[in-house]
């Protein structure tokens, strides 16, 4: 179980608008200073005064299920785009229907490269909702047992919030290997990669009866009885 940044309430407050390049930069080489020579770091080496300036936008994320995953911790920003209280909320949750499954493929991407994963957001503008952009960044974390199930991440959007809760189409996606020169992993789409195999009825097995004989003694009878077996193809 992931303990919280520091105490049992986790506020992020910060003032102004955030420049969504700058956060995202800052956020990464917080992260990059964790490692120490290490792959992917702890989550246990989290802490807020290492990310003063981007805490508002930050998140922690917990694998679920392959390519799910749930905010553990939420800053501000995420609260106010959202309308809501996201923790325990599938991260899926802030894009509309038609773009999770590829959030899906590329978060699966970040937890099983492990590796580093950037996406570009938009929201349409509506009724008390101006157009709003957007950059989310997934860091891989490992959790207290060792498997990279946490994520370090941020949301960063660009422009007025209006009503909430906003939710964006995904436009844009890009994976970064943890280790420089590596080849990243390509998102794939997930479910079955081959059709499943056409489904086929069961072999039958019934009992066939020759026509009786009055003269018959009952070994005679029972000696009649064979099992016949048909097969079916489609």
């Amino acid at each position: 179980m992931d303990a919280p940044l520091r105490g049992d309430v986790v506020e992020f407050h910060v003032a102004g608008s955030a420049d969504p390049a700058r956060t995202l930069t800052e956020l990464r080489s917080y992260w990059d200073s964790l490692r120490k020579g290490r792959a992917v770091p702890d989550r246990a080496d989290v802490e807020p005064k290492g990310i003063r300036r981007a805490l508002d936008y930050a998140f922690i994320l917990e694998r679920i299920a392959p390519g799910a995953a749930r905010f553990r911790l939420a800053g501000r920003h995420l609260i106010d785009v959202m309308g809501m209280e996201v923790r325990g909320m599938p991260v899926c949750s802030l894009l509309n229907p038609g773009s999770r499954g590829r959030l899906s493929d590329v978060l699966e991407t970040v937890f099983k490269g492990p590796q580093i994963a950037e996406v570009t957001l938009r929201s349409e503008a509506g009724y008390g909702r101006p157009p709003l952009t957007g950059r989310m960044l997934f860091l891989p974390l490992k959790s207290d047992l060792g498997d990279v199930t946490r994520a370090l991440g941020c949301l960063v959007t660009d422009g007025q919030i209006g009503r909430g809760p906003r939710r964006f189409d995904l436009t844009r996606d890009a994976v970064f290997p943890v280790i420089e020169g590596a080849q990243p992993l390509s998102p794939r789409p997930g479910g079955l990669a081959d059709d499943p195999a056409p489904w086929r009825p069961p072999v039958l097995a019934r009992a066939v009866r020759q026509p009786l004989r009055g003269d018959e003694t009952p070994e005679e009878r029972r000696a009649r009885f064979r099992i016949v077996v048909e097969r079916r193809d489609n």
